[in-house]
């Protein structure tokens, strides 16, 4: 559903993008990871027609996105990280001019707020001034906004950036559901634990360049099952075991002892690229 081809993009002297390809799978939910500066934004931004490439060939649907960009943008639907809705206008209204941009008749239009007012748990809202929501709704209402079209590939970019955890797993679920009616998902986040839910493959970006790929459990099983963290004055270091056993032992022969858990994406990203995923 989605490829790049050796994506270049530079703004000045500074590489974004060094030589990134990249395929994603039709009704693939994939998540993509990297610490900040790393080409995540740019990747997206020309995804979604906000940046051109300088070289290379990006296809969503098998349309080049430089040759046909109406006919790719009508394919997608995009979550930004900040909300970009109108607070003066009400839950409803935000949805109608979502519609009529995409030319919906009018008995379409009426017919799919309903659906996905419903479907992201705001039916009771629809009358509701934007300015008076909280995130989380807010959020929710940017779902209801991005399907309206009927996209085939959803962006989501740092979708739940800034909510409390109680809000966030309610996204995921959201998240989850429309992935499972067939909707492709592109992905990024900060958050560790929201690309090992909900990803079923993700990719580590680092300085323009694709690192790694591959599904969660695979790339952390890699490193091991469980990791042993030790705090010293040269910082923190962890040392990674195949089960608890082995961990165990080995915190028995520290001095100061260290603390014990499951190995997660970020230590496979650290071991990858020595950076952090921020």
């Amino acid at each position: 559903m989605i490829k790049l081809t050796d994506i270049h993009k530079s703004y000045g002297p500074k590489k974004a993008l060094d030589g990134l390809s990249l395929e994603v799978a039709e009704g693939e939910l994939f998540a993509f990871l990297g610490p900040n500066g790393a080409g995540k934004s740019t990747a997206i931004g020309l995804l979604t027609g906000l940046v051109r490439l300088d070289s290379g060939e990006a296809k969503i649907g098998g349309l080049n996105i430089l040759k046909e960009p109406l006919k790719v943008k009508r394919l997608c639907g995009l979550v930004t990280q900040y909300p970009n809705l109108d607070a003066e206008l009400t839950v409803g209204e935000n949805l109608d001019i979502h519609g009529r941009l995409f030319g919906l008749p009018a008995e379409v239009r009426q017919a799919r707020k309903e659906e996905f007012l419903q479907y992201v748990e705001l039916q009771d809202r629809a009358g509701s001034f934007v300015k008076h929501l909280s995130g989380g709704l807010k959020r929710r209402l940017m779902l209801a906004r991005a399907l309206l079209h009927g996209p085939k590939v959803l962006f989501l970019d740092e979708p739940t950036a800034g909510l409390d955890p109680a809000i966030r797993r309610r996204i995921w679920s959201l998240i989850k559901k429309i992935n499972k009616d067939g909707v492709t998902i592109f992905l990024t986040t900060h958050y560790i634990e929201e690309a090992e839910f909900l990803a079923n493959r993700v990719g580590f970006i680092n300085e323009g360049r694709l690192v790694e790929t591959g599904a969660p459990r695979t790339i952390m099983n890699t490193l091991g099952q469980w990791a042993v963290d030790v705090y010293s004055e040269d910082g923190l270091n962890s040392s990674y075991f195949r089960d608890r056993k082995e961990a165990g032992a080995f915190i028995q022969d520290l001095p100061t002892g260290g603390a014990v858990r499951r190995v997660n994406l970020e230590d496979a990203f650290l071991a990858l690229t020595g950076r952090k995923v921020d």
